[in-house]
Parts: structure tokens; C-alpha cells; sequence
């Protein structure tokens, strides 16, 4: 009888996948299937003199404080300290095309039928379709099986554009902020909706960092999750940050956003009254922040992520400043972290161009 042959999973040494923690990782047995075969990039949050175990068979990267400081000196500073922001040192040091972050705490889910649900395949198949922003399609995302362009659907748009970024959803614990999870401190989510939707052009969304993957050759430059945690007045924004931005300059580029498939068993609901000390500035920023966005216009000469990032640093210093002068600081981490991003991913002409970067 012939030996099973495994298949070879999508992308096997294509992408990365980025976890940020403070604890031992064993949550990964549970996504040993599904994660084995692919390169971890660990970012250790907190004491860097504690020990992170990682169970074996797995092939990783281990980063804690002291190796973010030894690796980007004084630009180090634009790597949030104590909160989740510090996986987007993850991104500024992976290699590889494609990128998954998922948080420690979130859990293989299971469909109606009760089959495990290989998030990442799905989100991989989200990244390599193309994406719909200009106009919605009823029937949700035209190139799943069993889906097509509906009738008045243009023609000339048929094609899509590029998908720069696959947002995931979560069965159990949802996502919400602290006030949300005060009065509804026993809601969980059980829906599962079967659909995957482009995000139109125009449209912000509230982008959650524990089940997301996106293109970083498109929009890595764009997935600074801003300065949040130990020593800053907010946290638990850090994934809205980067959610606005990469929007506002996805739309720019003419680059697409998909939501809704995959699901994860988000297993752990943090404290409500610890998440309201760090988001409570954020809850009232938001209501300025959200009109900012909705307005930002890039120049077309800004015709790269870094360009768009760099346009939108000055913006964010001459338009945000006079909410609070916390966007001071943030517009200058900006700019610091693509010159880190710049540092670490030296375009084909830096090199070709003998550059010391």
C-alpha cells in the first residue's frame, strides 16, 4: 500500500507568521496542523529576561526587547513597550511576501458541521483573489465557488484589483471595547456567516490584529501599529491605527480589503475596567480621528506605501497636534519606523546601487 503523500500547504515559504506574547506558546499544539511546516517570528512582549517555551517541531524566531534594541538602535523608539504593537517588529524583519498575525490566545474554530477551520489556508486564499472596492457585488466576494458578478455588475471592473489585506473574524469572545464589554460582559459570538467581502473604497473599518494577514510587498510599509502601551496615554488602538492608515493609502493605491472568512475560537476575554484605563482617551479621540481619515487626500506623486506613509506623518503632526500633542510624537514614530522599514528592506535599486543600508 503507497505511503500518503502530504501536500505541500499554499505558500509554505512565501509567508510568515507573527505572534506577539508575554507567555509560553502552547496554545500552538492546538494549531500544529495548520502552522508546523510554516516560519514563526515570535515578538516577546515585556521582561526580556523571561523565558518564552515554544513547543518543538516548530521552526522560529524568537525576539525579545533587548533584540529589537540591538537590531534598530535608536530607532527602536517606535516599537510600542508592554502591548500588543510590538508584533509589527515581526513585520519590519520578515522576509517573506505575505504575512499572518494571530494573537495566543485565539483558538482553532470549528464550522456548523464541526470542522476545524484551517484559518490560514483561508486567509491565503483570500490574499491570492482579487479584491472588489469600486463596486459591491450582492452576492459578496464574485470569485468564490458558487458566486459569480451579478447582473448591472460593470464589465470593465470585473477583474479587481490586488488584495493587499485578508481581516479575519472570531467565533466566542468578540471584539469589543470596554464599555461594550462592561454592559455585555456575558455576549458571545456564535454566528458564523459563510462570506468574504471586499471593503469599498471610501469605507474605514475597525481592523482587529489577532486574526489578519496581508501582502507586505503591497502594504507591509503601511502596518505600523503606532506607539501605544508602557509610557504612552492609550492602548488597544494600535490595530485601528494601522487599519485607518493602510485603508486610506489601500485606496490610494488602488488596492483591496477583504473581511469576513476565516474565523477563529477567540478563547480569552480581557479585563474590561484594566481595557478602559488604556482606551478611554483612544474612545475620545476617535470621534476626531475618524473624520481625519475620512478626508485625508494624498498627492498622485505619492505613488509608493512609504511616500503615501510619510504624507500621512505630516498630516497627522499638522492636523491631529491639536487634539492632543501625543500626535506629535506619533507622527515622528511614523517617520522613524519607515526609515526602519527602509533600513531592513532595501529596495532592488539601494542594492544595485551599492547602498549602505
Amino acid at each position: 500500500m503507497a505511503e500518503a503523500v502530504t501536500p505541500t500547504p499554499l505558500l509554505k515559504d512565501e509567508l510568515d507568521i507573527v505572534i506577539p506574547t508575554i507567555r509560553n506558546l502552547d496554545f500552538l499544539e492546538m494549531w500544529r496542523p495548520f502552522f508546523q511546516q510554516y516560519h514563526l517570528i515570535i515578538v516577546q512582549d515585556g521582561d526580556p529576561a523571561k523565558t518564552i517555551k515554544v513547543p518543538e517541531g516548530f521552526d522560529y524566531e524568537l525576539y525579545n526587547r533587548n533584540d529589537i534594541n540591538r537590531i534598530l538602535g535608536p530607532k527602536a523608539s517606535c516599537i510600542s513597550f508592554k502591548d500588543s504593537a510590538c508584533r509589527c517588529f515581526g513585520y519590519l524583519v520578515s522576509k517573506k511576501k505575505y504575512v499572518f498575525t494571530i494573537d495566543d490566545d485565539c483558538f482553532v474554530a470549528t464550522e456548523p458541521s464541526g470542522k476545524k477551520i484551517n484559518a490560514l489556508e483561508q486567509h491565503i486564499k483570500n490574499l491570492l483573489c482579487p479584491s472588489t472596492p469600486f463596486f459591491f457585488n450582492t452576492l459578496y466576494d464574485p470569485y468564490r465557488g458558487g458566486a459569480d458578478f451579478v447582473r448591472g455588475y460593470p464589465f470593465s471592473l470585473r477583474e479587481g484589483v490586488p488584495t493587499a489585506v485578508s481581516h479575519g473574524l472570531w467565533l466566542n469572545i468578540p471584539d469589543y471595547d470596554a464599555p461594550t464589554q462592561l454592559v455585555k460582559p456575558l455576549e458571545r459570538n456564535t454566528r458564523y456567516v459563510d462570506a468574504v467581502m471586499t471593503i469599498p473604497k471610501g469605507t474605514l473599518f475597525p481592523m482587529c490584529g489577532m486574526n489578519l494577514a496581508f501582502n507586505r510587498e503591497l502594504i507591509g510599509p503601511a502596518m505600523y501599529f503606532g506607539l501605544m502601551g508602557d509610557g504612552q496615554p492609550i492602548g488597544r488602538y494600535d490595530d485601528m491605527w494601522a487599519g485607518w492608515c493602510t485603508k486610506v493609502i489601500c485606496d490610494h493605491l488602488g488596492l483591496g480589503v477583504k473581511t469576513g472568512l476565516p474565523y477563529i475560537y477567540h478563547s480569552k476575554a480581557s479585563n474590561p475596567f484594566v481595557n478602559l484605563k488604556k482606551e478611554y482617551k483612544g474612545i475620545y479621540w476617535q470621534e476626531e480621528l475618524i473624520p481625519f481619515f475620512q478626508s485625508v487626500a494624498l498627492p498622485k506623486d505619492c505613488n509608493t506605501v512609504q511616500k503615501c506613509y510619510i504624507e500621512l506623518s505630516k498630516q497627522v503632526r499638522a492636523k491631529l497636534s491639536k487634539v492632543d500633542d501625543y500626535f506629535v510624537k506619533l507622527a515622528d514614530a511614523m517617520v522613524t519606523w519607515i526609515e526602519a522599514w527602509d533600513e531592513l528592506n532595501p529596495s532592488p535599486a539601494d542594492l544595485s546601487n551599492g547602498s549602505s543600508k
